[in-house]
């Protein structure tokens, strides 16, 4: 199983060589070979919805609703799948990026990171 971080998947958003390049890494797998974590999910879930918040106008609060659509189509279509050892082990780590990686652990998985 391979494992895209938050990173990862905001990449895959925008078009670029970057996104080229992670895409061209990721069709070498199977569908079932890849998952997001449900930590993903809520980092991208509360940057959407804060960028709802911030929406002045209508039309920008319409595009927010089409971009959170959008995400949540996303992570219907690909899988979703021991937090405080990490934390101990690396204490400088990010929170959300240490949970990403104990999920990783976890399920065996290998989490791909930009």
């Amino acid at each position: 199983m391979y494992i895209l971080d938050t990173d990862s998947l905001s990449i895959l958003e925008h078009s670029g060589e970057n996104a080229r390049r992670l895409l061209a890494k990721l069709s070498t797998l199977q569908a079932n070979e890849l998952a997001v974590t449900i930590i993903s999910y809520e980092e991208q879930m509360r940057g959407w919805l804060s960028f709802l918040a911030r929406a002045k106008s209508i039309q920008a609060q319409v595009e927010a609703y089409k971009r959170l659509k959008k995400q949540l189509e996303n992570y219907c279509a690909i899988s979703v799948i021991e937090f405080q050892r990490l934390k101990k082990l690396y204490p400088r780590l990010g929170s959300m990026d240490l949970k990403i990686a104990a999920i990783a652990i976890a399920n065996d998985g290998i989490l791909l990171t930009e």
